[in-house]
């Protein structure tokens, strides 16, 4: 495989990595709101979701700047959209997250 096809394929990469780093996230807010311990869940998500996205930085990047670079932007832009999706999917039912009501 060529240099650029490598750079190109690491941003849907990066997309990837962000989509599961941040609705891992989203999946363990919903779900410690229900916990007895939501510590332990904050805890060993974080532990579990950035263990992944840096070993897959790791494996996408091989030691190339440039692909680090594209997978960091699929990253963000993964942020993104699951930031849009999650606000959409709490204005259409979902109670919001910002405090006791009035």
């Amino acid at each position: 495989m060529n240099e650029s096809m490598s750079i190109i394929l690491a941003l849907p990469a990066g997309v990837f990595l962000g989509a599961v780093f941040f609705g891992g996230l989203w999946w363990t807010i919903r779900r410690s709101l229900s916990s007895e311990q939501p510590a332990l869940w904050f805890g060993g998500s974080l532990l579990l979701r950035t263990a992944a996205v840096l070993a897959g930085f790791y494996l996408v990047a091989q030691s190339d700047w440039r692909r680090l670079l594209a997978c960091l932007l699929g990253f963000w832009l993964a942020r993104i959209v699951v930031t849009q999706l999650t606000q959409l999917k709490s204005a259409n039912g979902a109670r919001p997250m910002r405090g006791p009501a009035p």
